[in-house]
């Protein structure tokens, strides 16, 4: 909340905005603002999401709101996204199920669903995690570069069903030629060579420096240990050779893709 706080009033006064001024752009008023700049109020979704347009900070301000209201996030993982999106680069590798920053709206809207009928979220907890992720993905419009290597089996797990699926490998097809954007498969065939055998993510940070995710059923794990984190790229690299090239993969994606239009 703190962070919050002290973003906003640097925003702000790096547009050489009053918190008069910044009140009529928004269309709340110069002591709510004041308010939200000292930590004495809370600042709604709607005030930030304002904010963030009218002081053109790309979405920290939100960002930041939801790791302060991160009751609907997995432990750990608020402390995550600050981080990405800072980061210059991102490397993924996903065993289960396409990134979400990758993801099509139709497939991550599946996703959550499932888990609202599970009884393992509210409804409004699995909007608020779509709003995030709406929020995240505008990382694709930045200049990072993004590297996901996905194993085989994201692409033949068909979430949402066959048309949801198909517009998600739609999806990956079409971000495939972004010249930030690199999309490789790990086949099958790899095996127990496989390098890494759990979802992992490094983000490189403007300084240089390297961290780490990765996930346990019960929450998230920054990890920012040099050494740990030096393990994880190592591995990745390892992955990256051993993958299948960008355009053999872009060839596995569109012939599962179609696969799926034929006979799904």
């Amino acid at each position: 909340m703190a962070a919050l706080s002290v973003q906003l009033r640097r925003s702000r006064e790096g547009r050489n905005l009053t918190q008069v001024e910044l009140g009529k752009l928004v269309r709340y008023s110069n002591v709510y603002i004041s308010n939200v700049e000292t930590a004495k109020q809370a600042p709604s979704l709607k005030f930030v999401t304002l904010a963030d347009q009218h002081l053109g900070t790309d979405g920290a301000l939100t960002l930041l709101w939801w790791s302060w209201k991160n009751g609907a996030l997995i432990p750990g993982f608020a402390e995550y996204t600050p981080k990405e999106r800072k980061a210059i680069a991102i490397r993924l590798f996903e065993t289960d199920m396409v990134p979400g920053i990758l993801q099509h709206p139709e497939y991550g809207s599946a996703y959550e669903s499932a888990i609202v009928r599970r009884g393992e979220a509210t409804k409004a907890q699995a909007e608020e995690r779509l709003s995030l992720l709406a929020v995240r993905q505008r990382k694709l419009d930045q200049p990072a570069a993004i590297h996901a290597v996905l194993d085989e089996g994201v692409l033949h797990r068909p979430i949402g069903g066959p048309i949801v699926m198909t517009k998600q490998l739609s999806h990956l097809e079409r971000l495939s030629e972004r010249p930030n954007v690199l999309l490789q498969v790990a086949p099958y065939r790899l095996a127990e060579d496989r390098p890494l055998s759990h979802a992992v993510t490094l983000l490189t940070l403007p300084n240089r420096t390297m961290v780490g995710y990765t996930e346990t059923l019960q929450r998230g794990y920054l990890e920012q240990d040099a050494e740990t984190v030096a393990g994880w790229a190592g591995k990745y690299d390892r992955l990256q050779v051993d993958a299948l090239s960008r355009a053999d993969s872009l060839a596995v994606i569109r012939e599962v893709r179609k696969e799926l239009e034929t006979h799904g």
